[in-house]
Parts: C-alpha cells; sequence; structure tokens
C-alpha cells in the first residue's frame, strides 16, 4: 500500500487561541480539578479550573505590564514544571509566541536561537539559565527582559500587573486566531544547526482534539476515574507540548515532573497516580528492567520470566483476535495470565501507580516484545510517530486494534503516503507552515502541503506503519551495501545489560557498533554472580561483559543478511549523554557528534 487516509474526527477551528479553553472551562465547571502541584514539602495540593484561570490571568496582566505585545516571542528555558504550563497559557491570552529552550542549551545554542527568533524577554528556572544568557546578552540588543522563576519571576510579574484591568487581557485574547502563531519550536539538531518550526494556534487544536477524540477510551482505567496524567517529557519538545495542551483541552489532570529519569519518576508515579501516560521507549524499558532485577534478587528470576512470555503470548493472542486471525487467548494461557497478573504483573503495575492501563510512546521505535509484555501485563501502549513539522503525533496505534511493532494508522483527518524511494509523507491539519526565515529549508520539506519527513517507511495492508530508518541514517558500505542502523541498534538495546549502541559503516568494509552498557544493570549483574561493582575502565575489558554484549549482537544479526550484520563491536566506558554534546534531549543519538567524539574508536574496529 502506498497511501492510507483516516477520515477527520474533530473539527477545525474556526475562531479562537488556545488559551481560551482556560477561561471557558472555568466559566463551565469552576471547581473541576485541573492541575495538580506539588508544594514546598513535596505533596500534591489540587488547582481548580478557576484557581488556574486566576493565575493565569494575573501573570497575563503582570506581561503586559511589562511590556509584552500581541506577537512579541517569549522564550522559556526550564525543565518540565507548573510554572512552563502557567507561562505557556498567559503568553497565548495576550497574543504572544512562545519559543521553548532545552534547560541542556550551551550558550552558542541559546545565542543561535534567541537571536533567530528575536525574542524580547526570556523566562529561565535557576540562576545558572540566568548565567547562560548573561554571557551572550550582549549579542542580544532586542532582549529586553529576563525573569527567574527560582527568584520570584511568577510574584515580580504578578505585583507587576495588579493594576491593569482584566478586559486588556481580554482584548488580546480574542484578537488571536486559529491562524495566529503560537509557538516557535526549534528542532533537536541531530544534524546541522536547529531551525524553527513555526506552529500555530491551529495546528494545536487539531493535533490535540483529535488525539483527545480518538483515544478518549484510554484516559480512564476504570468508569468513574478521574483522569490524569503525569507529565515528565521535555516541555521544549512538541511531545511535551502536546500532552500539556491535550490535557489542558482534554479536561485531564495535569502533574508536572521536572526529571526524565526513572529513579527520579517512579516516586512521583506512585503518588500522583495518572490514569495514562505518555512517554518515550527508554521509560518502559527502565521499568520493565527495574521488575526483573528485583525478581533477580528475591530468586524469582524463573517464574519471572515465564510471567513475560506469558503476557507475550496472551497479548499477541488478543492482536491476532482484533484483526480477525486467531480466537483469542485459549483457556489455559488465560489461567496461566490470571495466575501471573496477581504475583508479577500487578506488582508491575503498582509500580507505575497503580491505576495506568493504557499509555503512548513515542520519540523512538519500541521493540515490538517489550510492547507485547506491556500488554500483557494490563498496560496497552500505544506506540506512534510524529515530528516537530506534524505537531507531533501524525500516526498513533487505535484503541481497539494495536498492531504492536508498528506506529499506527494516521490519526483522524491526516494521510500518510510512501513515495517511491520509501520517504514517508505527511498530510494534514498538523502539518506546520514552514520555518522561521528560511523558505530555502522550507522548500525542502513541504510539497504542495505534504510534509516530507525525512523517514523511510511502509504501509501494511491495514494502513498500518512501520518505520524502517531515516534517508540521511542510511550507511552505504565500501561495497555498496545499503544499511538501515535502528533496526539492529534496536535489537541490541533490547539486551537488559546494554544503554545504548550506534552502528557504523558508512565508505567502510562491513558494519560494526559502539556499545555502552546500563551501569545499574551491570552492577546488578555483577552482584548476582558474587562480583564486586567494576570501575568504567575495567567493564571495558571484562571477558564476561563481553559475552553477554555478544549475545546481543547476535541476535540483532538473526534479523538481517549477512552483508547487514555487526561484524565486530566495542564496549565504551561511559555512556553518550546530553551534556557531551551527544544525545539531543529527547534521547536520540547525534550520530555526527558520537563518529566524532569516538573517531580512535571507530578506526580501531577496522584495524
Amino acid at each position: 500500500m502506498r497511501e492510507f487516509t483516516v477520515p477527520p474526527m474533530a473539527a477545525a477551528p474556526l475562531v479562537g487561541g488556545l488559551a481560551d479553553v482556560v477561561f471557558d472551562h472555568a466559566e463551565e465547571d469552576p471547581d473541576r480539578v485541573a492541575l495538580g502541584r506539588k508544594d514546598a514539602s513535596g505533596q500534591w495540593r489540587d488547582v481548580t479550573a478557576a484557581a488556574f484561570r486566576d493565575e493565569v490571568l494575573a501573570l497575563a496582566k503582570g506581561l503586559i505590564a511589562h511590556g509584552v505585545r500581541f506577537g512579541d516571542r517569549v522564550a522559556l528555558m526550564s525543565r518540565t514544571r507548573y510554572e512552563w504550563t502557567l507561562f505557556d497559557l498567559a503568553l497565548w491570552a495576550v497574543g504572544a509566541q512562545s519559543v521553548p529552550v532545552y534547560p541542556t542549551s550551551s550558550a552558542e545554542q541559546v545565542l543561535w536561537m534567541l537571536h533567530d527568533a528575536e525574542v524580547s524577554a526570556v523566562m529561565v528556572e535557576h540562576e545558572d539559565h540566568a548565567m547562560t544568557i548573561a554571557s551572550v546578552i550582549d549579542r542580544l540588543p532586542g532582549l529586553k527582559r529576563l525573569w527567574q522563576l527560582d527568584a520570584g519571576a511568577v510574584s515580580e510579574l504578578v505585583g507587576a500587573g495588579a493594576d491593569v484591568e482584566d478586559e486588556v487581557v481580554h482584548r488580546h485574547r480574542r484578537a488571536v486566531t486559529p491562524e495566529s502563531v503560537a509557538t516557535v519550536i526549534y528542532t533537536s539538531g541531530t544534524t546541522g544547526r536547529p531551525k524553527g518550526c513555526v506552529l500555530t494556534h491551529a495546528n494545536f487544536m487539531f493535533e490535540t482534539d483529535t488525539m483527545v477524540a480518538r483515544w478518549r477510551s484510554v484516559f480512564r482505567s476504570r468508569p468513574g476515574d478521574e483522569a490524569a496524567t503525569l507529565l515528565f517529557l521535555p516541555l521544549a519538545h512538541v511531545f511535551g507540548r502536546m500532552v500539556e495542551i491535550a490535557a489542558i483541552r482534554g479536561r485531564v489532570k495535569l502533574g508536572h515532573q521536572p526529571e526524565l529519569s526513572a529513579r527520579a519518576l517512579m516516586p512521583d508515579l506512585m503518588s500522583f497516580r495518572p490514569t495514562f501516560i505518555l512517554a518515550v521507549p527508554y521509560i518502559f524499558e527502565k521499568v520493565f528492567d527495574a521488575a526483573r532485577r528485583k525478581a533477580e534478587a528475591e530468586g524469582r528470576i524463573g517464574p519471572f520470566d515465564k510471567a513475560v512470555d506469558i503476557a507475550v503470548k496472551y497479548a499477541e493472542a488478543l492482536e491476532a483476535r482484533a484483526f480477525g486471525t486467531g480466537p483469542g487467548p485459549s483457556a489455559g494461557l488465560r489461567m496461566q495470565h490470571q495466575f501471573f497478573d496477581k504475583v508479577v504483573y500487578k506488582k508491575v503495575r503498582d509500580a507505575m501507580g497503580g491505576r495506568i492501563r493504557h499509555a503512548m510512546s513515542g520519540g523512538s521505535g519500541m521493540e515490538r516484545r517489550l510492547g507485547l509484555f506491556f500488554g500483557g501485563a494490563g498496560v496497552t501502549v500505544y506506540e506512534g510517530y510524529g515530528l516537530t513539522e506534524s505537531t507531533a503525533a501524525a500516526t498513533a496505534n487505535p484503541p481497539e486494534r494495536t498492531r504492536y511493532g508498528t506506529v499506527g494508522l494516521p490519526i483522524p483527518g491526516t494521510t500518510v503516503h510512501i513515495a517511491e524511494d520509501g520517504e514517508v509523507w505527511v498530510h494534514g491539519g498538523n502539518v506546520f507552515g514552514g520555518y522561521l526565515g528560511d523558505p530555502q529549508a522550507t522548500d525542502a520539506v513541504l510539497r504542495e502541503g505534504w510534509l516530507a519527513t525525512g523517514d523511510l517507511g511502509s504501509l501494511d495492508e491495514d494502513g498500518y506503519l512501520t518505520i524502517t530508518g531515516r534517508k540521511k541514517e542510511i550507511l552505504v558500505t565500501s561495497g555498496g551495501k545499503s544499511v538501515s542502523p535502528t533496526g539492529l541498534e534496536e535489537r541490541v538495546r533490547a539486551h537488559p545489560l546494554v544503554a545504548q549502541c550506534i552502528v557504523v559503516g558508512n565508505d567502510r568494509p562491513y558494519i560494526a557498533a559502539l556499545v555502552t552498557v546500563d551501569l545499574e544493570s551491570v552492577d546488578h549483574w555483577l552482584a548476582m554472580q558474587g562480583r564486586a561493582p567494576l570501575k568504567p575502565e575495567e567493564l571495558v575489558r571484562d571477558p564476561d561483559l563481553e559475552m553477554e554484549v555478544r549475545r546481543a549482537v547476535v541476535a540483532a544479526n538473526t534479523a538481517v543478511s549477512q552483508a547487514e550484520s555487526i561484524r565486530t563491536f566495542r564496549i565504551l566506558a561511559h555512556p553518550f549523554s546530553e551534556e557531551h554534546g551527544l544525545l539531543t534531549p529527547s534521547l536520540k543519538l547525534k550520530r555526527r557528534a558520537i563518529e566524532t567524539a569516538y573517531a580512535a574508536e571507530v578506526d580501531a574496529l577496522y584495524r
């Protein structure tokens, strides 16, 4: 199949902007809990629709008092926290445009984005961010204001706006139309300089209203449950912004967690108890790995692995029944599943707060078996696919017919087309209008309303999309063999001891790989063998660890031809990190940067 369309579910907006729902919801149901917010003691406190409306209005008046006007661009540089959402809605209430900046951005990256977007003001989280701005401020003559959250920025602005009439904000808000620019989000820059994606209020309305309408059944685990989600994705990334806006528009209680790490996240999942989450595969991998380590430490690894096999078979049987290719789980399989639900699966769900029965995953590919495990364990993960340029999701698996290992169908109102060279093209109301001030780059990706994604993929007979790689990341060996590295890397990473894998081989005689290990998993693995922890430099020379990684490589190679297989690999002492410029903030590998940083190690693979 070359093209597939799903009819729209959400009507195109005719008037208004994203801030309107804050005021509408407060008018319709002022006492509904709209957000959860942590207080100074770490306890979650409810924020009603009316209280949030009042905060947005007060902050909007402060922005006006500080000179922010309709159409101005204001940068937000912070981790994911309540105040980011507050600033977003306040800026949109006065017709301003937010420009997200990753909190880990370097001074030169900040300079480029703030200069390119011509921002007039910046909100930062803490003093380190303020110092980053200060280091380049002499080259930003248009920057007039700097507010620091941890230095009382919200109180300062609210106080400044106390004498501004409410009607001044409402006049600004009523002037916002769906075609108005809502935000300029800079691409994460896996290659080249980041480009500013211009996204309108209409783009986000179409995207979020479609997601809320089509996936409404996933919000509540049980009838009567209050829909709630904990947002821990970076709000500087389009996926996080989509979650934020969808929760506000869909009347879903929204909480914020600032760290995208399993260690920091798990306690907040337990205390906030969301009904569903939206995450990247990394989170689901960490939940699974932690459960498996715990079982092994308690001497129950055999039953746990058996439970995993049963969960996978159970989910496969449900999948086959949904697509009319099987009768569903047999009586024996149902009995085994029921037994393990009490002794294994419930503990996995409890570790995620206890109320989650559904989740969505994006940002990168999820290994099919991992998705099947969670589905069989009672948490169906709907994998999707999208880009900043498509305002997040362009495809996603539907609730009633999830095909694990694919990124699903086009979201309603969207068409996916596979070009002659295998490139995925997308058309719909979520497709952006272009890059800020860069018509040449815009023309390179927009073809008469179609977004040429740069990703390679295929559509099956039912219209489900599978991503096979990126055009720019295809490796061509010196023997002329084209290899997509993504699938190989994901299969190697499926091993519990492996953290990251990057496949190399462009203009080389064969394919090879650099591998990093998960230090927490390795420490556990060593302890189970009665061995003391090793230093990172010792790990790279450990023959037993090398054998484990070799098993992962051999398993990955079974899915490809000999010419595409990984011939050799090297274990690195330290993982690739965002701090060293080797990962994007959404945890994607920066291939060029990694190959440059580890040029000597890559060369050694071919000696």
